[in-house]
Order: C-alpha cells, then structure tokens, then sequence
C-alpha cells in the first residue's frame, strides 16, 4: 500500500505546483494588461482607427459607444489643432447582429457631427488582427500614405492592440487612445477574458 500512496501524494503535489504556475502566470499576464490600459499618444495622426465591438440591435453597446464618444472628444481636440484625420471604423457583422458593427459606428459619428466623407466603413473584420490589416489595406486602396495612426478601443484591449499594431503596422507610427469601461463589472470580465485572447494572439495573430 505503501508505493500507491507515495504515487497519488506525488501527482497531488504536481497538480498542486501546476496550479500555481498558472495563477502566477494568470496574474502576470492581467498585471500586463492592467498597466497598458492607458493612452499612449505620440503624435497628431494621419488616420484614427476605431476598433468594433458588440452592438445591441443597431445601436452602440455602452463599452463601443465609450469608444466612440472618447474618439469624437478626441477628434474635436485635433480639429481645434487644425489636424481632420480620416476615420476608419472597424468590425463586421456577427451572427446575431443586424447590421455590421462598422456601419452602426459610421452611423453615430455621422449623428454627431463627423462628415460622412472623412468615415471609411471597413466591415469585414472578425478579430483584432484582421481590424488592423484590413483598415490599412481599405485606406492604402485609396492611395493613402499617411504614417501616423491612432488606434481607439477600452483600456483593456490596448495590450494586445500594440501587440498586434507592432507586427502588422510595423512601418508606422502607432498611437493608441483607451476608453473607459462603463461599469466596473464589465472592466472586471473583460480584463479577465482578455487574458486568453492576449495568448492567442501572441502565439496566432500574424
């Protein structure tokens, strides 16, 4: 009886030590997350990308319209400065969405003000990868060459925003500006849900 005991002891004791691997490295990864959920400006942008996410029937949910407000506050800010950027809104159209999530952006910055030919409407994106690659490819269709960029989404998917704009922009120069959560519930579940979308995309996303 002795050696099965020994045995069972042993694989507790790994289970127990491959445990605490993962939540350090869990808490690692969101410590990363947490300290990149700023805004990093760097300077007045040729082009502002705003990343999509879910929106409810045909309207903004609160975190996309977070971005949106936080980008229409930033536009004003480059207007008084004399900089209009052109404006990419990125994000196609899930299985329960009625529309694309680029077409409701273009639509509630057009309401609130942004002339509809400064908006280029990029609707074919699934992830954050192709958001980047495909808002490029739209505005290098046009012969734009501009070189400077900012990237608008929440704070907690800027991490992996450098992540990806450092491999896929590498020639430009990124800017990134974050938008607050709405509440603190949802902060909390997109931090923690972003850790895994973080791994993918540094082992996947090219």
């Amino acid at each position: 009886m002795g050696k099965p005991v020994r045995t069972v002891g042993r694989l507790i004791q790994l289970l127990a030590a491959l445990l605490i691997v993962g939540i350090l490295c869990f808490g690692i990864q969101e410590t990363i997350i947490l300290c990149g959920s700023g805004s990093d400006l760097k300077t007045q942008p040729d082009a502002v990308i705003i990343l999509g996410c879910k929106i409810w029937g045909e309207e903004p949910s609160p975190a996309l319209r977070s971005r949106l407000n936080t980008a229409l506050d930033y536009l004003e800010e480059l207007k008084q400065e004399g900089c209009n950027p052109v404006i990419v809104v990125s994000g196609g159209q899930g299985e329960d969405e009625p529309i694309s999530e680029a077409e409701c952006m273009a639509k509630y910055l057009a309401d609130n003000g942004i002339p509809a030919q400064r908006i280029r409407v990029e609707a074919q994106s699934t992830n954050t990868a192709e958001n980047l690659r495909n808002s490029m490819a739209l505005l290098e269709g046009e012969g734009w060459n501009g070189r400077a960029v900012t990237i608008v989404s929440n704070g907690f998917h800027l991490t992996r925003v450098r992540l990806l704009s450092g491999r896929i922009l590498a020639d430009m120069t990124c800017s990134t500006l974050s938008a607050p959560m709405p509440t603190w519930d949802s902060a909390v579940y997109s931090t923690v849900r972003e850790a895994f979308a973080l791994v993918k995309s540094f082992l996947l996303d090219r």
